[in-house]
């Protein structure tokens, strides 16, 4: 555990009142407590305590009551699909029972190596008004599995959700016996504000910060190492293959954008059409539930979406796309699930006049015509994430294995889902073999230490023991260097090693 850093300091160069202070640091005490009593246990004992916690949340009943308070706090989100999110906590404590965390994880006999399992301490979290339930019960579970403590600092917005969260898992940690303080919330005492959550990620031994770039850039500036996530704009090809199937291409896109109202970083918000299956593709996409903007109503929307300078404006994140229509002044069918943008798109820059190539947040899609060699495709890709969303993820919509090889040759992404709905695969699913997650990497493209879904061994420290072998394993001189080994230069030897 790191305990390395100067908190009087911090506090001080944080401006916190002495009720945050206190707060901290009396949560982070009996953490610490929580903590050392709780890695001497067993792991079945562990896997037991898991069991409970995550069945305590995601219930059917109790999740249902979680996703309607989250709504009705932050006044955004669909109640529908949202639910759909214990699933994520079903999956991830899928994947903690199937692998270990006490002693011995893994063994490499032709190496003499053995891998140990040890906890990191206790984490620090901080939770997105987009996910106030599923993030602290994803997180405390991986958590827990790994034998640590874990505080979390709720986004104001939905503060009552994820405290009602925290608190239905410590009853889960009391019924098996387990030390409650595994698991604590701050806001009963002090007032939750950026720097609080800046404090509790300098105290704490690790951080993992799920949320806005400001709470990335934060959680590496604190002193703590720290596992971030890089933000979205997801993004699709369809390829002249995709006419094989494009209803489901269609409905794949289609479940993915009305996700939550689109509020996921996995939400698509692009697809990048090949041009002979252009006019197939709108048809289908409208057919799957999609409203087909004019040009007035596209211009209208890009102003309730986007100031002059490009910013996302909040009124617009995460709302029907009835609400949506309304809050551009004009109405559409109430059958219809997602609006379509494809007048003036096309064009790639940071600049309004590329606008429907940025991050959406809410249930509207940009399509992009690509023409010729599928190389334009990929280029139309890094095009997009020069914009935004590098590291994130790219889907593609094809059967053809050549394109699919060469987007995932170049792609500055962590991931990329084939034939698949991004909402529902990126972060893992009970359909693909993606570690289950509530926290997306983007790897150093996006300034994050890891490209991959964080995952149970994120947040474990591993000891490797080391036997000597029997004989070096040497390679010839000649075998080292091929052709630049001149034997002339190693005629004189200092030593055997």
């Amino acid at each position: 555990m790191s305990r390395q850093n100067d908190m009087k300091a911090r506090y001080e160069e944080l401006k916190l009142n002495q009720d945050q202070i206190d707060e901290i640091e009396e949560a982070f005490a009996r953490a610490d407590k929580a903590q050392r009593e709780f890695e001497t246990w067993s792991q079945e004992a562990i896997d037991r305590t898991i069991r409970s916690v995550a069945q305590i949340v995601a219930n059917s009943k109790t999740f249902h009551e979680l996703v309607e308070l989250g709504i009705q706090e932050s006044a955004f989100g669909d109640p529908i699909s949202r639910e759909a999110k214990r699933f994520k906590i079903r999956g991830i404590l899928r994947d903690c029972l199937r692998e270990k965390s006490v002693g011995i994880i893994e063994e490499i006999p032709e190496k003499r190596i053995v891998k140990y399992a040890k906890p990191v301490g206790v984490i620090a979290c901080v939770i997105p008004a987009t996910n106030p339930d599923l993030t602290p019960a994803g997180n405390s579970i991986y958590a827990i599995k790994a034998r640590n403590a874990i505080i979390f600092s709720p986004h104001p917005r939905t503060l009552k959700t994820s405290r009602k969260t925290i608190e239905l898992m410590r009853e889960g940690l009391r019924r098996v016996g387990a030390p409650e303080d595994l698991v604590q919330i701050l806001g009963y005492k002090a007032k939750i504000n950026k720097n609080i959550s800046e404090a509790l990620m300098t105290k704490c031994d690790l951080i993992i910060a799920t949320g806005g770039q400001g709470v990335v850039r934060r959680a590496y500036m604190s002193g703590t190492p720290a596992y971030a996530v890089g933000a979205g704009n997801a993004t699709m090809i369809w390829d002249e293959t995709a006419k094989q199937d494009l209803n489901k291409a269609a409905f794949n896109t289609m479940r993915s954008k009305t996700s939550d109202f689109g509020s996921g970083c996995s939400a698509d918000g692009n697809i990048v059409i090949h041009e002979s299956i252009w006019e197939d593709a709108l048809k289908e996409l409208v057919t799957v539930g999609g409203y087909m903007l004019s040009p007035t109503e596209q211009e209208a929307m890009r102003k309730v979406m986007w100031d002059d300078e490009c910013h996302r404006l909040p009124d617009t994140v995460a709302l029907s796309p009835q609400d949506m229509a309304k809050a551009a002044g004009f109405e559409i069918p109430e059958d219809r699930k997602f609006l379509i943008a494809s007048h003036g798109t096309g064009v790639f820059k940071r600049t309004l006049d590329g606008i429907w190539c940025h991050e959406k947040l809410t249930t509207l899609l940009a399509v992009h015509k690509y023409c010729g060699e599928f190389q334009n495709a990929i280029d139309t890709i890094m095009a997009i994430h020069d914009v935004g969303g590098i590291g994130h993820s790219v889907g593609i919509f094809s059967f053809d294995e050549d394109h699919i090889h060469r987007l995932a040759s170049v792609a500055r992404v962590g991931r990329i889902m084939v034939r698949q709905a991004q909402s529902k695969a990126n972060a893992g699913s009970m359909m693909n073999g993606m570690p289950m997650t509530s926290s997306i990497g983007c790897g150093t493209w996006a300034g994050n230490a890891t490209s991959e879904n964080i995952h149970l061994h994120h947040y474990m420290n591993i000891t490797w023991v080391s036997k000597e072998y029997d004989q070096p394993d040497w390679l010839k001189d000649e075998e080292l260097f091929g052709e630049f080994y001149d034997p002339e230069l190693e005629k004189i030897q200092y030593s055997p090693f």
